[in-house]
This record gives structure tokens, sequence and C-alpha cells, in this order.
């Protein structure tokens, strides 16, 4: 299957990024990256504004569509088997941003995260696409019967983006956790906050 040369420029700039840093994201680079000829990247992307949120948008694509198979559309049940997919959906998620594929995009991720709290536009493109997950996370909690869906749901993708942090920046970044150990601190995280 052929990729439309648009997420074939924007993966090669998250590649780029998780590589070499925003500093090393050029027009270029992407173009190079990407096995394109030159100028190719900025007849998608004209700006290096424009480049970073090519990348941004791409990220919460791909992070985006590893959870919907997770996410029912339709009631789960009682509460404790909503709060089983919870743990299913965090966990699987956390372990897929933490595979070498996955790793690459949440490094990607947090380099672009640092750089929208200088880039107000930036920060309004991340907040906005951050909306999304915090919403699903609403809708979970308030199926595992979550007295403060909104707040829980705020505070359980704080903890999701600590343990990425820790896992590919921070200083577990050596060691860092598998699916087991994720679904196993998910579950307990997820009792403090429901039953606490």
């Amino acid at each position: 299957m052929t990729v439309a040369r648009p997420t074939r420029i924007a993966d090669a700039a998250i590649a780029v990024i998780a590589e070499r840093g925003l500093r090393g994201l050029t027009h270029r680079a992407v173009d190079e990256a990407a096995g394109l000829p030159v100028g190719s990247t900025s007849n998608v992307a004209r700006t290096r504004s424009a480049l970073l949120e090519v990348a941004l948008v791409r990220i919460a694509e791909v992070e985006a569509a590893g959870m919907v198979g997770d996410v029912p559309t339709r009631p789960v049940g009682d509460g404790a088997a909503a709060r089983r997919l919870l743990v299913q959906v965090v966990a699987d998620g956390l372990d897929q941003a933490l595979t070498p594929a996955g790793r690459v995009l949440t490094v990607a991720r947090i380099e672009l995260a640092l750089e929208a709290a200088r880039r107000p536009e930036l920060r309004s493109v991340y907040d906005r696409l951050g909306a999304g997950f915090v919403e699903v996370a609403v809708q979970l909690l308030r199926a595992c019967g979550s007295a403060e869906p909104l707040a829980d749901a705020r505070r359980l993708v704080r903890w999701c983006e600590g343990v990425l942090f820790n896992a590919t920046a921070g200083g577990g970044h050596a060691h860092p956790p598998g699916r087991t150990e994720l679904a196993a601190d998910a579950e307990r995280y997820l009792a403090a906050l429901l039953d606490g």
C-alpha cells in the first residue's frame, strides 16, 4: 500500500524530531528522511510552525488509532467490566507507546510539548488534540462509576504522561515497565482514584 505524501512527510518529521531534536528539524532534513525531492516538505508545510503542527497532528492520529479498537461505542456493562476495560486501554496504550516504534512517537511528542510551552499557536493545537484523549478517559471513567469523571480523566492523563516521560526521557528510561507491570500499576492507580 502506498503512503500518501503528506503522511510520509509527517512520519519523516516525527522521525527527525525523535532522532535529532527540534534543532535538527528542517524542511530539507524531512525531505531526505522521507526520500523525497528537495522542496516536497515545503509544499505540504510551508513554515516551521506548519511543520510542527503536521507532526503533532500525525502523532495524535497514530496514538488515537491504537486506542479506537479498545474503546467500545456502546455500554460496557457494569462498573467492574468498565474498570477492566479501562485498565486494558491504559496498559495497552502505554505499552504501545514504549515499543521501539512507539518510543519514536513518544519522544517526538515530548519534544513538541516542550516547544508548545514557548509557542502559543502550537500550544492551542496540542491542547485541542489532547482534549480528545481526555474525552475518551471521561467516557470510560463515567462507566466505571467515577463521581468526578472529568477531574479523574485529567488525573489519569497526567499519570499516563508521567509514566511515559519517566520511561523515555526520565530516570526510568533504562528499565521501562512492561505490559504486565503497566497493567498492575494502572489497576492500583485506578483503585486509588475511584475507591479512595
